[in-house]
């Protein structure tokens, strides 16, 4: 135990005047940010660096182009379901009104009225059922 307690200590020795001079001539110094220094975007903005991403810009705009016609698909789908709602509306209120007029017009009452120009009359009698004789 006594062992690893020296070891610490002997690991944080105090600085001296030398090792702090040595480690100032062994550090590098230190670079400048790039944006302060005005060279950064140049690095990034010469022919070389802007044709190595000539298939990065394509790709972005293949994406660009494919969103705008999603855009306009969606727009067209819409309108097309929104059409096709109101046919469907008219559809069924022509096939309610042809309906009632089915019903009204198959009352027996609106049937006379409807064949008495033609000579028909409603039977009076009810009518008679012929029977087939067998021998």
């Amino acid at each position: 135990m006594k062992e690893k307690e020296e070891d610490i200590v002997d690991a944080v020795e105090p600085e001296t005047e030398e090792t702090a001079e040595t480690e100032k001539k062994e550090r590098k110094p230190r670079k400048r940010k790039a944006a302060a220094t005005g060279r950064g975007w140049k690095r990034w903005l010469n022919y070389q660096a802007v044709v190595r991403q000539i298939p990065f810009f394509l790709f972005l705009t293949f994406l660009a182009v494919v969103y705008i016609y999603n855009g306009h698909l969606a727009d067209k789908t819409v309108r097309q379901i929104g059409r096709t709602s109101r046919e469907v509306k008219e559809l069924q209120y022509e096939y309610k009104t042809v309906k009632s007029e089915v019903m009204f017009r198959s009352k027996q009452s609106e049937m006379v009225k409807a064949v008495e120009p033609l000579g028909l009359k409603e039977l009076l009698q009810p009518p008679v059922i012929l029977e087939e004789k067998k021998e």
